[in-house]
């Protein structure tokens, strides 16, 4: 017999949950308390013989990043069932400092909604923090807090195009409230994709198998440089704790979508003026453009109304049909096979506005080449 097995891909962010070893009042004594390898293990400590070259690497590793690490809390409202009650609700994360300017990395849904953010710092300082942007569909987003320069120390950025399955990570992060906690792994997999906002997928997701929980939302996965690689975001699981199947956002979109949010506050997402689309097994047939878009500029096609007239007697009946024939089918873009509305918008968000794309299409029947030259979001 056929059976049947369900997973659950949850964001690890969260509250502290009851049920599991510890009670909830006990992991917020335990939460409450200061790592003692905090304490014992400064960045400068030399290490003598009796650590084998592994946890050398290992104890290295957490010396040199885990006062990058932050423990972010949120305070949010939820509305009862009758929309007329709010109860507050408390979501707990983490993030990664990033410059000497209180910027700090960490994943939007952390953030998402909440109507109060606050980031403590290794040397259990907290500071009340603001939003400077976010990029929903990458699942990422940059708080500021305003704390001592001599209290901020940046994490060390990567390069996640060099890293490989089988290679050894380490994750830093606040599982359930448990400050800075130290795990280590292995790549499992890479260019995993997981679902995204507004039915859109991420991409060139790196899976792992170090052990992440409720909390490590946002928190670092370093190679064993201590350089960030990814962005810790996600596990799958079927009870809602570990089982050996995370998920981090690699540090080459981090690198890539940061700067402009420090920037910004948002992503600026080229934009081609197609409107509406229809999937289909041949590629991705237009339905409507924008007026006065790029699309429309370039001369790509979409449905035509047509319009006939009919006499019936005495009377005239004019009616209108939609002519799919006249439409443009989308079957690449710049070389490169278009399987999905995703894979589209993800070939043109690639570029930015004043950029050219090179679309193929099918025209009523004939292929050709067609030009469009992007512009900024509306």
């Amino acid at each position: 017999m056929k059976r049947t097995i369900s997973i659950t891909l949850l964001a690890v962010a969260g509250g502290l949950v009851t049920g599991w070893f510890l009670t909830a009042w006990q992991l917020d004594q335990v939460a409450g308390q200061q790592p003692v390898s905090q304490v014992q293990t400064p960045s400068n400590e030399t290490l003598g013989d009796g650590f084998s070259p592994e946890e050398k690497v290992n104890i290295q590793v957490y010396q040199r990043v885990n006062r990058s690490v932050v423990h972010i809390t949120t305070m949010s409202a939820r509305l009862d069932s009758f929309l007329l009650f709010e109860t507050p609700t408390k979501g707990t994360g983490s993030g990664s400092v990033i410059d000497r300017q209180g910027h700090v990395l960490t994943n939007y849904h952390v953030i998402a909604g909440a109507r109060e953010i606050r980031v403590r710092l290794y040397d259990g300082q907290e500071y009340a923090a603001g939003l400077v942007g976010q990029d929903p569909l990458n699942d990422i987003a940059v708080i500021k807090i305003n704390a001592p320069v001599e209290s901020l120390n940046p994490i060390r950025l990567g390069d996640s195009s060099t890293l490989r399955v089988g290679q050894k990570i380490h994750a830093i992060g606040n599982p359930f409230g448990l400050e800075r906690t130290y795990t280590v792994g292995i790549i499992s997999s890479l260019n995993r994709t997981l679902p995204a906002a507004n039915h859109r997928t991420l991409k060139s997701i790196i899976q792992v198998d170090a052990a992440l929980n409720q909390g490590n939302s946002g928190g670092p996965l370093l190679n064993s440089r201590a350089e960030l690689v990814g962005m810790n975001t996600a596990i799958a699981s079927r009870v809602g704790e570990n089982s050996g199947v995370g998920f981090a956002i690699p540090v080459n979109t981090i690198k890539r979508v940061v700067p402009e949010l420090i920037k910004n506050g948002k992503l600026s997402r080229a934009d081609i003026g197609i409107t509406r689309v229809y999937q289909t097994d041949e590629g991705l047939l237009i339905a409507t453009l924008a007026r006065g878009g790029p699309a429309e500029k370039a001369g790509l096609r979409g449905f035509r109304l047509v319009r006939t007239q009919q006499r019936r007697g005495p009377f005239v009946y004019e009616e209108t049909r939609v002519d799919q024939s006249y439409a443009d089918l989308i079957v690449g873009v710049d070389g490169k096979k278009t399987r999905s509305v995703d894979d589209f918008l993800t070939q043109v968000e690639m570029r930015r506005p004043g950029e050219k794309v090179t679309l193929r299409v099918i025209r009523e029947g004939n292929p050709m080449e067609i030009e469009v030259i992007l512009d900024g979001e509306r």
